[in-house]
Order: structure tokens, then C-alpha cells, then sequence
């Protein structure tokens, strides 16, 4: 009897030291506090390298800028300065294209004249028979001729594109215009001066006549004249409407006339001229028509309308004839 109680009594021993082991096991350990900041140290941030800086940008920016710009200044050495003069002033007249600078773009226009004369070049010598002789070495005259009309047209598709978002720059100018003056007028007849009214515009809309203000406000904060940042401005849009407003707006300045009035003036005309405009473009609308009719509606018509009559005339007439033959 005592024996057996012994050895009930080691079992539950047994069992409850079982127990302890494997909730011990499962429970979790106790952080260690000098492992814990030295996680903490080790996660922190580290500033990064100027090589961990430059292999952070994209290819294009690492190897391919570089090389333009190195190309580009290399060719600056022999272009004329007042080719990149005009360069620089359609630029600005396109609002500047981030990252475009004129020896960018002189680059860009050399660049895409080699690749169209590359192009074709390739085109032409997979598309020729080596076999003949006479045949090849006219194809490689035709291939020649192409890969210069190849290369023409590469050099002017930058500017092309450039001509294509000036039109869409000096569009959206003269469309923001009327709206412009109207809230120029609004704040100068309130007490505003026209440099705040200029910034309250600015800060009011989005468009290209307000990134304008805002740039000839910049100037003249720095120290440049009135009159000659507000010339700047026109000649970096350079859309009639906005020139004939910064003439009046210097010679109401000059003679001491008031400003609200020229303003309440220009917008006025702004306004007629935009009706004007629209009135244009919609008897031009007829003239535009067509040719999509003549070329694209109309055949397509004669085509449905006519194709079933042609078919029974043929059918009657034609094979007739050639089988009465």
C-alpha cells in the first residue's frame, strides 16, 4: 500500500514536471535588451552613398543624359549662336519641356536624322535580292535615295513635335484669356494692385496664362522693371492677344491712365475676338468636311448603293457578251 502511493505520488511528480517542460517550451522567450537595440540599430536607416544615389535613377538619366549632354556640347562648337538662340525661344514658347535644353533638342534632330537613315538602310538591304547583281545594286541606289529622305524627315520630326505643342500651348492661352482679364479687372477695380491681382490669378487657376504671371511676378520681385518682365511674358507666349495687351497695359502705365479701365477694355475685346474666332472656325467647319466626304463617306455610299446594280449589270451584260463572243 505504501509502495503503490510512492509510486502514484512519482507519477504525478512526473506528469506535472512533464507539464512545466513543455509550457516552458511554448511559451516565448524573453527578449534580450541588448539584442533588441541592436535590432533597433541595425534597422535604423542608413544614409545613402552617392553611388547608392546615382544607381537609384533610372538608365536613361545615368547613361543615356550624360552621353547627349557630353555629344551636345561638342556640337555646340560648331552651331551657330543664333541657331540656338531660336531654338531657346521655341522653347519658351512650348513652356519650356522639362529637362529640354537647345543643345538637347540640336542632339535630338541630329540623332533621329541617323536613325531614320539607319532604318531605312536596314530596310532596304533585307528587302533586296542579292542574287542579282543589277537588281542589287539598283536596289542599293534606291536604298540609298530612301535613307536620305529618311534622314530629312528624322531631323525635322522634333520639331515638328515642338511646332505641335507650341500650337497646343498658344491654343490653351487664348482660350484662358478672357477668364484671365476678367478676374484682373474684378481685382483691380476691388483695390488690389495689378501685381497682387496678377498673383491672385496665379494662384487662383492652373493654366499657362497663370504660370506666365506667376513667372513675370517672380521677376519682378528680383529686381526686373515692370514694363520689361510684362514684355518677357508676351514674348515667351507669343500670341497676338496677349502682345497688343501688355502694349496697352505699358502705355496705360506710362500716360497715367487707369488701369481698370484698359483692363475692363481688353477684356471686352478678348471677348469679342473669342466670338470671332468661333464664328471663323465654324464656317471653316464646311470647307474641313470635305474632303473626309469626298475621300471617305461619299465612296463608301456609291459603293453600298451602286454595288448590287453593278453586279446585275455585269451579270446581264458583260458575261452575255463575252459568251456571245
Amino acid at each position: 500500500m505504501g509502495s503503490s502511493l510512492l509510486f502514484l505520488i512519482l507519477g504525478l511528480v512526473f506528469v506535472g514536471a512533464l507539464i512545466l517542460v513543455l509550457v516552458g517550451l511554448r511559451s516565448p522567450k524573453a527578449a534580450n535588451p541588448l539584442q533588441t537595440r541592436m535590432a533597433v540599430y541595425s534597422t535604423r536607416e542608413r544614409p545613402m552613398t552617392l553611388e547608392d544615389i546615382e544607381m537609384s535613377q533610372p538608365f536613361s538619366q545615368r547613361i543615356l543624359l550624360p552621353i547627349a549632354r557630353r555629344a551636345g556640347e561638342f556640337a555646340q562648337k560648331f552651331t551657330p549662336q543664333a541657331t540656338l538662340k531660336d531654338i531657346q525661344h521655341q522653347l519658351d514658347v512650348a513652356g519650356n519641356p522639362p529637362g529640354m535644353t537647345p543643345i538637347l533638342f540640336y542632339m535630338s534632330r541630329i540623332v533621329m536624322a541617323g536613325v531614320g537613315v539607319g532604318l531605312f538602310i536596314l530596310l532596304g538591304f533585307v528587302s533586296a535580292d542579292p542574287t542579282s547583281m543589277f537588281s542589287f545594286q539598283s536596289g542599293v541606289a534606291k536604298v540609298l535615295g530612301f535613307s536620305a529622305v529618311g534622314g530629312v524627315l528624322g531631323y525635322y520630326i522634333p520639331t515638328l513635335m515642338l511646332r505641335s505643342r507650341i500650337n497646343r500651348r498658344k491654343d490653351s492661352i487664348i482660350k484662358a484669356m478672357p477668364d484671365a482679364l476678367d478676374l484682373l479687372t474684378v481685382c483691380v477695380e476691388a483695390g488690389l494692385g495689378f501685381d497682387q491681382a496678377m498673383q491672385r490669378v496665379s494662384e487662383k487657376w492652373t493654366t499657362e496664362v497663370a504660370y506666365g504671371f506667376q513667372r513675370a511676378i517672380a521677376e519682378i520681385r528680383l529686381g526686373k522693371v515692370r514694363r520689361e518682365a510684362l514684355r518677357d511674358m508676351a514674348d515667351r507666349m507669343d500670341v497676338p492677344e496677349m502682345t497688343s495687351f501688355v502694349a496697352a497695359l505699358i502705355q496705360a502705365d506710362q500716360l497715367g491712365v487707369s488701369m481698370s479701365k484698359v483692363l475692363r477694355i481688353q477684356s471686352d475685346q478678348m471677348r469679342i475676338r473669342r466670338r470671332q474666332r468661333a464664328e471663323k472656325k465654324a464656317h471653316e467647319a464646311p470647307v474641313k468636311m470635305l474632303i473626309p466626304m469626298a475621300f471617305l463617306i461619299f465612296p463608301s455610299i456609291y459603293l453600298v448603293l451602286l454595288g448590287p446594280a453593278s453586279m446585275q449589270i455585269i451579270r446581264q451584260f458583260g458575261f452575255g457578251a463575252v459568251t456571245g463572243q
